[in-house]
């Protein structure tokens, strides 16, 4: 089994922040590949459901950002994975917006969730790091994080979310090269 946790933080408020487009990645991967309904459980919601030959469990922490790694190490002692079962979908201030790049450990770039997550588990996890750009300067960086895609964003958003989507046995597979370039073919394509 792999746990793929999305960082975002819950509500309705932030449904459409930057800061929220791991939530959004699994959502759609649950909508895509027909994964189980969302329940509570772990300090979030999960999901459960099959990418190929691989079962997969969909993690959305209810423990806004900075407590994300709570939730993700109770489904890793439940379930008795390795930091290395586990893949974190986040948002990503140094690549640009709607890139999508996938790497294992490494630091945390001042990111809550996953300062947190590593606290938690350790840093050796799969972090699939969505692009949203930086704002220009380190003072703009919390408003840029906390604010809504714009309009004119959605359509590129949406296709990104779709590559991902489609994209996801990949990952599932632990094919990230084929992944990372399969994604960055459709994006070309749309």
């Amino acid at each position: 089994m792999q746990l793929w946790v999305g960082l975002g933080n819950p509500g309705t408020h932030y449904a459409l922040h930057r800061h929220n487009v791991g939530f959004m990645a699994l959502d759609l991967i649950a909508d895509m590949h027909r994964f189980s309904p969302w329940k509570k459980q772990f300090q979030g919601w999960v999901a459960e459901g099959r990418l190929g030959p691989e079962k997969i469990l969909l993690l959305k922490p209810a423990t806004f950002m900075n407590e994300s790694g709570r939730a993700v190490r109770a489904a890793v002692d439940f379930y008795k994975l390795a930091p290395e079962d586990v893949t974190v979908f986040h948002d990503e201030l140094d690549l640009a917006p709607m890139k999508v790049k996938v790497k294992r450990g490494g630091g945390t770039a001042g990111h809550n969730g996953l300062r947190s997550t590593d606290a938690h588990i350790g840093k050796e996890f799969r972090r699939v790091r969505i692009g949203i750009g930086h704002p220009g300067h380190k003072d703009r960086v919390h408003g840029h994080v906390l604010s809504n895609y714009h309009k004119s964003e959605t359509d590129a958003l949406t296709d990104m979310l779709g590559a991902i989507g489609a994209e996801a046995e990949w990952l599932a597979r632990g094919d990230d090269a084929r992944f990372m370039n399969d994604i960055a073919l459709r994006q070309q394509d749309a």
